[in-house]
């Protein structure tokens, strides 16, 4: 047997063994960053509990190489990184969502564009629904056909404030004005036109009390009224109303 011969045969043979060795190659350490809609555990079923390659070594590393990747709902893309054959890391990017309307029976997520990013059967937790906006038909990575595109706008600045907030809302509703009320469990607030910010300011420190006067006195429900609410002219007028 000449050299070259010798020397494919040494490369085959490595080649061999270097796939032997990857099919019992098992991922069995895994981080994962960048999610807030879906849990680690849930990342992590979608992705390596997919089926019985899922958590080999060298499927893993053909699947981010060949960009063939799992689809996840709400998910724009993601990332892994080996730290060791056994170890890795997992980086979400996932899509920027604001609200969602229903449609036909189902979810449809909107970013804050208004492009419908994506769709699902049941809601997903952490983002209201958006009432109020008149709507064609509605496709699929497509615009929100609304009368008005600069709402919006006011939604994005809306969910922006709220997030810094801390507040969490099941749903807003847009009247035909624009003017806003969102709705957080049993306690409606009407926010009307004007600055947001320190009327969500005013909703951050009051909640807590509401909720206790609510609690003490058992009301069920109630409606605060903060659409006249001035902060810069020093009115700090303000109404709860219980159901």
């Amino acid at each position: 047997m000449n050299a070259k011969k010798i020397i494919i045969a040494a490369v085959v043979a490595a080649f061999l063994i270097v796939i032997a060795v990857g099919l019992f190659l098992k991922i069995e350490d895994i981080t994962i960053t960048g999610n807030e809609w879906y849990t680690s555990e849930e990342i992590e079923e979608k992705i390596f509990d997919k089926n019985r390659f899922s958590r080999n070594t060298v499927y893993q590393l053909i699947s981010q190489m060949t960009d063939k990747k799992e689809e996840i709902p709400f998910v724009e893309d993601y990332k892994i990184i080996f730290n060791s054959p056994k170890s890795v890391e997992t980086i979400i990017y996932e899509k920027s969502i604001v609200g969602y309307v229903k449609y036909m029976g189902n979810y449809m997520y909107f970013d804050k564009d208004g492009i419908v990013v994506d769709s699902s059967d049941k809601p997903l937790e952490g983002i209201p629904e958006i009432t109020g906006l008149k709507f064609g038909s509605i496709v699929l990575y497509k615009k929100l056909p609304v009368e008005d595109e600069k709402i919006f706008e006011d939604i994005l600045n809306l969910t922006q404030i709220l997030q810094t907030y801390g507040i969490r809302c099941d749903r807003i509703d847009y009247s035909g004005l624009r003017e806003a009320t969102l709705y957080l469990g049993d306690i409606k607030v009407v926010l009307g036109s004007g600055d947001l910010t320190g009327k969500i300011a005013e909703l951050s420190d009051m909640l807590p009390k509401i909720r206790a006067k609510m609690a003490e006195e058992g009301i069920q429900g109630g409606t605060l009224y903060l659409d006249s609410y001035d902060e810069n002219a020093g009115n700090a007028a303000y109404s709860f109303k219980r159901d």
